[in-house]
């Protein structure tokens, strides 16, 4: 009797001491991650802290996110050394309003973490360690990031320059901007204060960016789409079509006038080079009605209608699959007005794909991983996103784009001895409203180094009387110039 007691006691002890195993077990191993991750478990808070976060570097060598010791419970706090230059890129790591941009999308690199979870990571998470991060190593020269913020000014906008042949963004400007170092610090008052200060509920807020995160109507920028569709389609470039003033437009009583309310020619026909040289809308207008969908295709697979593969979140743009009973909106969206929107960041990979002979670039903001013994743990090089026109269409456009530089409406983007190519945009945005001026260029034509998209939103201090000619397209040619100076090419 007592022996059968003795056992069943030994049983219960043994079931115990099993139960409690797992449980610990389970604790340390299969839920550390969902424990850690609580942003109400302050120890997982001081365990991040007393890792050195890895620094955050440009290719060109520039610290530009570090992690300082502190005398706190929280012995690191992250500080930016460049202020606002590069607040849309870094982003920011923060006790009370966590972690955005870069130091969101690689959080667990610059952390030092691997994703197995080992004892040692848990050990490292509820404990601390004191162990360092991976650096990361950008895209972004310093230089050219300084210009595209000094070339932009005080306007509202965005400069994206990239490597069409790498997808290497080297510059991203957005204005306006802010500075991450007052959100990432450690007093609650200066934290709170300077991020309410930002407006975070505001469309307008410095916290969004104006290169990744809005998407606007991109105006005639768009026509160098519309031009990839028309040769897909089996259009020439020497092909006519009639010159109106103005366009009737189907099923409604609208019209759609140029934009200089005259005929683009003066002979009643237009052929399509110099359609795309003059930016005749009534021109394009007239492919939207006749091929929408192909037009639909191209976008879409130039990264239209979906999230954009990048190193930080994007906002989508927007080209419209128009249907039949609506072909109105095919010849509006067909000239970069109506239902099409897009970032910057698109505008620039539109750019690229024309220049990298038809070929899409994924564009990259995070060259290389680098642990703390300096070796590289990952090289991120170049990936395309696939083709989305020939290189023989790619060629064509980019001679009808050479034109537009040389003599058409984008002649203030000219440089001595370098043969750009690009395509000027003049939006209208909402009623009232000064239109937004847009550039889009890539060079030298022949072997594109660099392409550039400039966004200046309602035309900046030009206003009313702004066209993407006369506000961007100088603005584009400065990043040019800077990047052939830096680069020597």
């Amino acid at each position: 009797m007592i022996g059968r007691q003795i056992r069943r006691v030994g049983l219960t002890l043994i079931a115990a001491f099993v139960a409690v195993f797992f449980q610990l077990n389970y604790i340390q191993i299969f839920a550390a991650e969902r424990i850690a991750s609580n942003d109400a478990n302050i120890r997982r808070l001081i365990a991040e802290y007393s890792i050195k976060r890895g620094d955050i570097l440009t290719a060109d060598g520039k610290i530009i996110a570090v992690s300082k010791p502190t005398k706190g419970r929280l012995k690191f706090v992250r500080t930016y050394p460049f202020g606002d230059l590069y607040g849309h890129i870094t982003g920011y790591h923060s006790v009370f309003f966590g972690a955005d941009r870069i130091e969101r999308s690689f959080n667990d690199q610059l952390l030092g973490e691997g994703g197995v979870i080992s004892m040692q990571d848990v050990e490292d998470r509820f404990l601390g360690s004191g162990e360092q991060g991976d650096d990361l190593v950008l895209t972004i020269h310093s230089e050219l990031q300084r210009i595209a913020r000094e070339a932009l000014g005080a306007d509202r906008g965005a400069v994206v320059a990239m490597d069409p042949q790498t997808g290497e963004v080297r510059a991203m400007w957005s204005n306006p901007s802010f500075d991450p170092g007052p959100i990432a610090s450690h007093d609650s008052k200066t934290a709170r204060a300077y991020w309410e200060s930002l407006e975070p509920g505001s469309p307008t807020s410095p916290l969004l960016n104006v290169a990744t995160s809005r998407s606007f109507p991109p105006g005639s920028t768009m026509k160098v789409v519309t031009t990839a569709a028309a040769l897909r389609e089996g259009f020439k470039a020497d092909d006519t079509f009639p010159d109106p003033r103005e366009l009737e437009l189907p099923l409604s009583d609208e019209t759609l006038t140029n934009f200089t309310k005259e005929p683009c020619t003066t002979g009643g026909e237009i052929d399509l080079f110099e359609a795309l040289r003059v930016s005749c809308d009534t021109t394009f207008a007239m492919l939207g009605l006749e091929i929408p969908h192909t037009i639909f295709e191209i976008a879409e697979s130039m990264s239209f209608n979906a999230p954009m593969p990048f190193d930080i979140a994007t906002g989508e743009s927007v080209y419209p699959d128009v249907p039949a009973d609506e072909a109105p909106l095919g010849a509006y969206a067909a000239i970069g007005q109506g239902d099409t929107a897009a970032t910057p960041l698109q505008m620039a990979v539109v750019a690229s794909a024309i220049g990298n002979g038809g070929e899409v670039p994924r564009p990259r903001l995070v060259r290389d991983i680098i642990d703390v013994d300096g070796s590289v743990v990952e090289s991120f090089d170049y990936e395309s996103l696939g083709e989305a026109l020939s290189a023989e269409d790619a060629r064509t456009i980019t001679e009808m784009m050479v034109a537009v530089v040389e003599s058409g409406t984008g002649t203030a983007a000219r440089i001595e001895g370098i043969q750009v190519a690009g395509k000027t945009g003049t939006a209208q945005s909402t009623k009232g409203a000064s239109p937004h001026a847009w550039f889009i260029a890539f060079a030298p034509a022949a072997d594109p180094q660099i392409a550039v998209a400039v966004f200046v939103e309602n035309g900046g201090s030009f206003g009313s009387e702004a066209t993407g000619g006369a506000v961007a397209a100088p603005i584009a040619r400065r990043i040019i110039e800077a990047d052939k100076a830096i680069r020597g090419w």
